[in-house]
Parts: structure tokens; C-alpha cells; sequence
């Protein structure tokens, strides 16, 4: 027999979310280890925020609310609301029950602000990284570098002479034609007006220029898990300069080695690694600073075959995490995401990998 179309207006339920969710759902997992990270943050947070006063928004809801964002490739916070105003799963991991209602789009992003000045970030990452120690996730001994380019939310247009006042009326205010064809342009002369703190670099020979940030991360070798990241302005040196602030940190650790692809085969970089006791397992040149007391040793190529993983990583980024190309301004609020997608992967690494930890 056919059922008949009802259309029904209301709904009246006695099923919470929490059993809406299934039990295998990967989402579960993640919530367990991200509830014991903002554990640890509580005292952070007690210090970001006044004693009394109207309440805010719960800072645990806005990082589990970020992290959704980042997760389901969510484009605009204006769409995360819009998703946890109907999506069970959505109001489930941030914590919101079926009748409570969703922020406004701007109190959201005003609340927000208060994590960005916060350094929360990297407080996230921090305790999310030292949850897969305690897992057994990680080696502590070898470890891979490695930078890729993130584009800037700006345009070639905005790509001016520094110093340039002059206002000139548009032809077309809302896209106006600006020919800069035979004019020599680079970062020393020139900056962008939308946001003046990214660069004009390209990623190889015969590739095309672009206003980008660089962002490098540290992976661990054992299960590819990210365990430092660094966002920085692009330039020529930004690569070593980056891999030896990460390598500062991991000095006391004792011997360890550092994978790396061919741009990172400077002499100057490999004397300093091994001044901090890391021997340099790096992809040779032609005219190489590494040589066969080196590579002679099974590691090294145990070192270049674990190395390709950290590509997963910046895939991952780029695609699921939104970093493409950046939707914020500024070495500090870019360097903020970056941070905040990468222990997203971790977080999605961690939930395949814990049943596997020895």
C-alpha cells in the first residue's frame, strides 16, 4: 500500500542528539580527545576573560564551532551558523541542545577576536600534540621540515609602489583596469594596499608570481603527526629560517634526525643543524652540502622514503582545511588558522591511530 505525502510543520521528540549521533560516528572519538584538550586550557581562558559582565560566548563552543568550520570545509561563518542552526551533529559536537539558539553571525566573529588575541591557537595545538605522546604517537627522534606557499586574500592590483598617494579616478570603480605590463615590480619597491604584510613569491621556475604567505610545519616521522608549525612571510630564506626556530625546540630531545627536500641543502643550514646535535638527513644538490658520511647510512634513506608523508599534510590543508588560499589578513590571524588546521589533522590522524598506539 502507498503511503500517503503528510506534511508535517511541527516536530515533537523525546530522542536527544546525543543518541541521533551513531556510536561509530568519527566524530566521538575526536570530541573525547578535544574536550581534554580545552580541559587543559580552562586557566587560559579564566585569564582572557572578566569575573563579571554579560556572558559571552563559551570559548570551548567557539574552538569545537572552528574546528566543525575547518573539518566540513565550511566557507563562511555566516554558513556555520546557518549549519548548526539545522544540523544535529553540528549543535551535538559544539555542544548546543536541540532548543537553544544560534549566535548571530557578527557576535560570533566579535567573540572570536578575543581567541585570535589570545594565542589560543597554539595552546590547542599544544595539548592536542601532547596527548598523542602520551598515546605513544610519537617518536621524538626523527622528524621531517617542510614549507608550502598559502595564497593571500589579495590581488594583483593591490600590488603597488610603496609611498604611491596619488588617486587616480577608476574607469570602473568596481573592477578598474590597471596595466602594469613592462613595470619591473617586487617586494622592495612594491606592497599590497589590501594586505601589505604578504609577499609576491612563486613556487618554482616558470610558475607564475602570487601575494603569499609561507607556512611550515615539523612532522614526526613515526605516524606523519604535526608537532610544530611556523607561518611566516614568503621569501627566499624563510624555508631554513623556519626549520631551525622549529629545530631550537627539539635541541634538548638529544640526537635526532631531520628530513628534507633539496631546497633545504645549504651548507650554512646543515653546519648550523648539526651545532644543535641534528643530524641532517636532507635531499642532495648538485652541489651538495651533504656527502656519503651521510647518506651512507640506511636511515638516511629511511629518512627521504618517511619525508613525502608531510606532502599528505599540506594536501590536506589545502583542500579539506580551506588554506588554499586564505581568507584573513596578516601574518598573525594567517599564522592563527594555520595553526588551528593543522591540529584539526592531528586530530584526524590521532582518531585512525590510537587503537594502533603501543
Amino acid at each position: 500500500m502507498r503511503g500517503t505525502d503528510h506534511q508535517q510543520s511541527g516536530m515533537f521528540s523525546y530522542i536527544s542528539a546525543e543518541r541521533r549521533v551513531p556510536k561509530d560516528h568519527p566524530l566521538r572519538a575526536m570530541r573525547a580527545m578535544v574536550d581534554a584538550a580545552l580541559e587543559e586550557l580552562g586557566l587560559r581562558f579564566d585569564e582572557m576573560y572578566a569575573c563579571g559582565g554579560r556572558p559571552s560566548i563559551a570559548p570551548e563552543k567557539l574552538l569545537r564551532a572552528l574546528l566543525l568550520q575547518v573539518l566540513y570545509t565550511v566557507r563562511t561563518e555566516r554558513m556555520l551558523m546557518e549549519q548548526l542552526d539545522y544540523n544535529f551533529l553540528f549543535r551535538w559536537l559544539v555542544g548546543l541542545s536541540i532548543d537553544d539558539p544560534v549566535w548571530d553571525v557578527t557576535v560570533f566573529t566579535k567573540n572570536r577576536e578575543r581567541l585570535l588575541v589570545g594565542e589560543v591557537a597554539q595552546g590547542f595545538f599544544n595539548a592536542v600534540v601532547e596527548r598523542a605522546r602520551a598515546q605513544g604517537l610519537l617518536s621524538d627522534e626523527h622528524f621531517t621540515v617542510d614549507g608550502t606557499l598559502i595564497e593571500a586574500w589579495a590581488g594583483h592590483k593591490s600590488f603597488k609602489p610603496k609611498g604611491d598617494d596619488r588617486r587616480t579616478p577608476p574607469d570602473d570603480p568596481g573592477n578598474p583596469n590597471v596595466n602594469f605590463h613592462g613595470e619591473r615590480r617586487s617586494n622592495a619597491t612594491h606592497q599590497s594596499t589590501t594586505d601589505p604584510q604578504a609577499r609576491r613569491a612563486r613556487k618554482g621556475a616558470g610558475k607564475e608570481a602570487k601575494l603569499c604567505y609561507a607556512g611550515h610545519v615539523e612532522m614526526d616521522n613515526r605516524h606523519g603527526l604535526v608537532v610544530n608549525t611556523r607561518l611566516t612571510q614568503a621569501s627566499g630564506t624563510a624555508e631554513p629560517e623556519a626549520a631551525l626556530a622549529m629545530v631550537a625546540e627539539i635541541a634538548g630531545l638529544g640526537r635526532v634526525t631531520l628530513g628534507a627536500d633539496k631546497g633545504y641543502d645549504q651548507k650554512e643550514l646543515v653546519r648550523e643543524l648539526r651545532e644543535h646535535g641534528v643530524t641532517p638527513h636532507v635531499a642532495q644538490k648538485s652541489n651538495r652540502a651533504i656527502d656519503r658520511r651521510t647518506t651512507r647510512h640506511p636511515g638516511y634513506l629511511l629518512s627521504q622514503w618517511r619525508r613525502k608523508r608531510v606532502e599528505e599534510i599540506f594536501g590536506w590543508l589545502k583542500t579539506v582545511g580551506g588554506l588554499r588560499k586564505t581568507r584573513h589578513r596578516g601574518v598573525a590571524r594567517v599564522g592563527w588558522t594555520f595553526t588551528f588546521a593543522a591540529t584539526a589533522y592531528n586530530l584526524i590522524r590521532m582518531r585512525n591511530l590510537i587503537p594502533l598506539a603501543t
